[in-house]
């Protein structure tokens, strides 16, 4: 549940954990608030939401920075079916990666990627990472699947259920595999597997099914194989994801200025034969105009001549 308010005279983003009474909450519960807090205490990225206070009692609450914009899910939800062009999309995954970049550069798996929490600034040029609560450091022994099936990487989601004390083995690789759903959501404005049931989304994956690249621009499909390939080992780092992010942008913004100025070079060109054509247009005008000045002339020369004969 999260709520809005004034905090030092800012507007800050006030969410409170559920039960209300930290005394009912569990061990688990309270460990986990915890750690949300820890980790996001430590985080210092501009695309990374920013914390600004914690208390336990009475209850567990965690004050972040508010994101006017909303998350970047509902915001899709709202403009559906129109998607943003290439350009944004590539912007807001460019700064995804970065911050994914510096989690896993500080040891830190965030385990839940996905548009639901991503937050937007108020004109909605920019997002930022929120929800840490399932984060680990890579140090950490994952126990159980955390995320959301829907974005959920195949090594994370069990087939068959774990036996007791039985511990899952992957890493922060599970991140990667988050980010291509959610690229491929925010390009397409869908839902990954949208004609199936969350758990079943997961069944798709762990089945190596993915998402339809039909119609999807041919710059960007590299990536996304790449990213939500079944062997973990063979996606890329996040580092690479934004050197990727950052060439293909600089060849759009590229194409697009050569395509501009092949335009303005084109109009110059058309300008200059209209001109020309205007003074080959005016000169001809002109002589015409001469011409029956010296008809005139010819024939007052001869009837003077013709005066003088009869004279």
């Amino acid at each position: 549940m999260v709520h809005t308010f004034r905090y030092d005279d800012r507007p800050v983003a006030i969410k409170i954990l559920i039960p209300e009474s930290t005394s009912e909450a569990t061990p688990e519960c309270k460990a986990n608030f915890q750690r949300e807090v820890n980790l996001l205490s430590k985080m210092e990225h501009n695309n990374i939401i920013k914390f600004v206070a914690a208390s336990v009692e009475p209850t567990m609450i965690l004050v972040t920075e508010l994101m006017e914009g909303g998350s970047l899910q509902k915001h899709l939800k709202n403009m559906y079916p129109i998607t943003f062009c290439l350009e944004q999309c590539l912007s807001y995954a460019l700064e995804i990666s970065q911050a994914m970049e510096y989690l896993h550069a500080n040891g830190i798996i965030h385990r839940d990627l996905k548009p639901g929490n991503l937050l937007l600034t108020k004109d909605h040029n920019h997002v930022k990472l929120a929800d840490f609560g399932v984060a680990r450091d890579f140090g950490d022994e994952m126990t159980c699947e955390a995320g959301t099936y829907r974005y959920m990487a195949p090594e994370v989601m069990s087939k068959d259920p774990l036996p007791k004390g039985a511990k899952k083995s992957y890493d922060h690789k599970a991140d990667v595999f988050s980010f291509a759903l959610t690229l491929w959501s925010l390009i397409t404005n869908q839902i990954p597997f949208k004609d199936r049931i969350d758990l079943m989304a997961a069944y798709a994956t762990k089945n190596n099914i993915r998402p339809s690249l039909d119609e999807l621009p041919e710059e960007i499909v590299p990536l996304l194989q790449s990213c939500w390939m079944e062997d973990p080992k063979l996606r890329p780092e996040f580092k690479e994801i934004t050197e990727t992010l950052i060439r293909i942008l600089q060849n759009i913004y590229t194409k697009k200025i050569n395509d501009l100025a092949s335009i303005k070079e084109t109009a110059k060109s058309e300008a200059q034969t209209s001109r020309e054509n205007e003074n080959m247009t005016m000169e001809s005008e002109t002589m015409d105009e001469k011409k029956p000045k010296k008809k005139c002339k010819i024939k007052r020369f001869f009837a003077y001549f013709r005066s003088c004969i009869a004279f």
